[in-house]
């Protein structure tokens, strides 16, 4: 489990009883084991309560997630990221941040209350998963899947973090003085 500053989270592989490390089979097992059990057709009117819909769903989403190649290596390397990354002095929305476009590169950047940034560029987070595309007055971020995830980023001169919360399809106004 991962334990947040107000809540505690039930990682995917805990929610289909499952390592970490387990193989597609295994996974593929468990889940229709949890699925069959969980099912709100299977379970009689009786004793069915909102918790069993609650418990369905959240399997339903593990699978979704830890099925597919690409959605369980970005969802491994945020799993890895929270478990490491300690406590965050600030969490925002990648929303929050400022714009700087440089030719190709796109940098987002978040002033620390010490006056120095918080900032990564695109390239940078394409290594994570996500992609900045310019449109228009804004640039939108893309996310491979469509959960929620973040990313913890260092001041550039205290000891400081904060957590960028990213969905898909958010958008970062462009500023004028941003627009170069």
């Amino acid at each position: 489990m991962l334990h947040g500053e107000n809540c505690v989270h039930e990682t995917y592989y805990e929610i289909l009883s499952v390592k970490e490390d387990a193989s597609y089979e295994e996974i593929r097992n468990s889940y229709r084991s949890a699925i069959l059990h969980s099912h709100p057709d299977k379970l009689l009117n009786s004793t069915r309560r909102s918790s069993d819909d609650e418990k369905f769903l959240k399997i339903q989403k593990a699978w979704e997630v830890l099925s597919d190649a690409e959605l369980r290596v970005v969802y491994d390397n945020d799993l890895r990221s929270s478990r490491h990354d300690g406590i965050t002095a600030d969490e925002i929305s990648i929303e929050d941040m400022s714009v700087e476009i440089a030719g190709e590169v796109i940098e987002v950047f978040y002033q620390c209350r010490c006056g120095d940034y918080f900032c990564v560029d695109s390239s940078e987070l394409g290594t994570m998963g996500f992609g900045l595309v310019r449109d228009g007055g804004f640039v939108r971020v893309e996310r491979l899947g469509a959960f929620v995830a973040s990313v913890v980023l260092p001041c550039g001169s205290c000891s400081l973090k904060t957590r960028v919360w990213v969905d898909s399809d958010m958008k970062i106004s462009l500023q004028d003085d941003d627009q170069l």
